[in-house]
C-alpha cells in the first residue's frame, strides 16, 4: 500500500516536469522570444529574473515576503533564509525556514525556482501545514505565488503545465 511519502514523491516528478516546461518558455523569452501561443492568444511573457549570488536571492526573498499582496494571502508567515548548498542537483526547501540552492550551474538561481521553494515555505507556515511536500496545497501556493512575482501569464502557463501533468 502506498504511503504519503510514495504519492508526494509521484506528484513531486509531475511538478518538476510542469516546471521545466515553464522554465523552457522563460529561457527563450530572456532571449528574446517573449510571444507564446496559448489556446488561440497570444501571451507576453516578463524576462524571468536572475541572481548572482545567496545575498542576491536572499534580498529577493525579503523583499517577496514584505509585498502586500503576499502578506495578505499568508498572513504572519515568518522570514525564510537563503543558503548556498554544495552539488548542482537540486534547490531544496529545510523547515522551519531556510531556501538552499546549489551555486554550480546558476541554474536555480532564477524566480521560477526559487518561487517553487518559498511556496514550500508559505505552505509550510499556512494553513495546510500538514499537506505533503507537493500536493494540492503546495500547488496552488505555487501558483498564485507565481503570478503575483513573476506575473500572470507565467501562473496561467504554470497552472496549464501542472494541469496537463496530473500534479493537481
Amino acid at each position: 500500500m502506498p504511503n504519503a511519502s510514495t504519492a508526494r514523491d509521484a506528484r513531486r516528478g509531475r511538478v518538476y516536469a510542469a516546471e521545466q516546461q515553464v522554465a523552457r518558455l522563460l529561457d527563450r523569452a530572456a532571449h528574446g522570444a517573449t510571444a507564446v501561443e496559448f489556446f488561440g492568444s497570444t501571451l507576453t511573457l516578463p524576462v524571468e529574473r536572475r541572481f548572482a549570488d545567496v545575498a542576491s536571492v536572499q534580498r529577493w526573498v525579503d523583499a517577496v515576503l514584505a509585498l502586500d499582496e503576499v502578506r495578505t494571502h499568508w498572513v504572519d508567515v515568518p522570514g525564510c533564509g537563503v543558503r548556498a548548498r554544495r552539488g548542482a542537483s537540486r534547490a531544496h526547501y529545510e523547515p522551519p525556514g531556510t531556501i538552499a540552492v546549489p551555486l554550480a550551474g546558476r541554474w536555480a538561481m532564477r524566480e521560477l525556482v526559487l518561487c517553487h521553494e518559498l511556496a514550500h515555505h508559505l505552505t509550510f507556515h499556512g494553513s495546510a501545514a500538514a499537506d505533503p511536500g507537493h500536493g494540492r496545497a503546495f500547488v496552488d501556493t505555487y501558483v498564485s505565488l507565481t503570478g503575483i512575482v513573476i506575473g500572470p501569464e507565467v501562473a496561467l502557463l504554470l497552472r496549464a503545465g501542472l494541469d496537463q501533468a496530473r500534479a493537481v
